[in-house]
């Protein structure tokens, strides 16, 4: 593995240090729930083809380009608009990328490109950053190249972790990109007592000043843990739908006042809610935006741990030039310096290392660089069927329409 040096340019190790506070939140699922929305995420279960297409014919070596398809906000960026670390993998590689915010969320990027990915056509990106449960999805309708770990030396940093997943053994088609955490948020001057357990937030004291996310994972995943139910196991359709008739039961009774995507940081922000279940990551730029009194926790119970991922589309003709790129970010310096502007937890070893020379502090966060103790707290939700997830999605977005 090649070291590579941090960045000694004072002004680009302020912007670092600044990142934080220019982070917007970035993850957005089914924010606006309504028919249309929720029309969508059923609609988008089906792949419309029972044949799995044919890769593309790589042609990197004669074609230096690459487009990634990616989500705002999520990696490094100057004052001027530039990404610092991908000018840097041009400079080193050759390989001019065009880096394409183009996910808005995971249903409608998939509603976007699925046709041409039946026909194992090329969609506008060789290179797709997309959450585990989706990833799971792409994989299983064959819309995602098997990669070539000799042209990856560096995925030799894989959090250990991370390298057995139900929905990629061995990470043959994806390759974790950024991950956080889904627990509970409050307003510390508002709730003094804090919050310890997703129950907590269902005192009455808390009565319409509660929100939730509409990411099912998220949302139904805490309260399977808090109803005993290991996720990441063997359960089934009485596990989910008793967690689903809690969900249910509050939004009923008035005490959750909103079931937002992103926007739950402006309720947050204005007092609307007071407690919420939240994202990990957002919450570090809520404190460093709007002033330092939100805490984010991991619920007694546990919290949910999700991922991005890297993905090659069936039909992108650059997968050695995609692979190239992955290879780059698993370099421990890359890895912290987009760690520092992103807030949220990077899957590279070593890169807490690297992070102590840009700024100890972060290096200790643990939203960002989560040690044993807190891994151990945090669940990924396992992988669905695509009957399972046509049957949840449906039970929960009945909630969600009724709200």
């Amino acid at each position: 593995m090649k070291s590579r040096p941090l960045p000694t340019d004072p002004k680009i190790l302020q912007l670092i240090r600044r990142a934080g506070a220019a982070q917007v939140a970035r993850r957005s699922v089914l924010a606006g729930a309504g028919a249309g929305a929720a029309a969508l995420a059923l609609a988008a279960c089906g792949s419309g083809s029972s044949a799995k297409p044919v890769a593309a014919t790589d042609k990197s070596e004669s074609d230096k380009t690459l487009t990634w398809a990616n989500w705002a906000a999520y990696i490094d960026e100057d004052d001027a608009g530039a990404y610092p670390t991908l000018v840097a993998f041009t400079e080193e590689t050759g390989i001019e990328v065009n880096y394409d915010v183009a996910v808005d969320d995971n249903n409608t990027y998939y509603g976007k490109v699925k046709d041409q990915l039946a026909l194992g056509k090329e969609i506008g990106a060789d290179l797709v950053c997309l959450t585990d449960w989706m990833v799971s999805r792409w994989i299983r309708f064959g819309y995602t190249q098997k990669l070539d770990h000799s042209n990856i030396p560096n995925l030799a940093n894989l959090t250990p972790s991370l390298v057995d997943v139900d929905f990629d053994p061995g990470r043959e088609y994806s390759v974790p990109w950024q991950g956080g955490f889904a627990g509970v948020c409050w307003n510390t001057e508002k709730v003094p007592g804090g919050i310890t357990s997703v129950d907590d937030l269902w005192d009455p004291a808390l009565k319409g000043r509660v929100g939730v996310l509409s990411e099912m994972r998220d949302t139904i995943g805490l309260l399977m843990l808090q109803n005993g139910v290991d996720i990441s196991g063997d359960w089934g359709d009485e596990d989910f739908t008793a967690a689903n008739d809690v969900f249910a039961k509050q939004v009923d009774d008035g005490q959750v006042r909103n079931i937002k995507g992103n926007s739950y940081l402006e309720d947050l922000k204005n007092e609307d809610t007071l407690a919420a279940i939240c994202w990990s990551g957002d919450i570090t730029v809520l404190n460093a935006e709007a002033g330092d009194k939100w805490q984010f926790a991991l619920p007694s119970a546990g919290g949910t741990l999700w991922n991005d991922n890297f993905l090659v589309p069936i039909g992108s003709p650059r997968k050695a030039n995609a692979e190239a790129l992955i290879n780059y970010y698993y370099e421990p310096e890359v890895a912290a310096e987009v760690a520092a502007w992103v807030n949220f937890i990077t899957p590279v070893e070593g890169a807490k290392e690297a992070a102590m020379a840009i700024d100890p502090e972060l290096a200790e966060n643990q939203l960002i660089f989560p040690n044993a103790e807190t891994l151990a707290q945090a669940h990924v939700f396992r992988a669905l069927t695509g009957a399972e997830e046509q049957k949840y999605n449906a039970e929960f977005q009945s909630v969600l329409l009724g709200a």
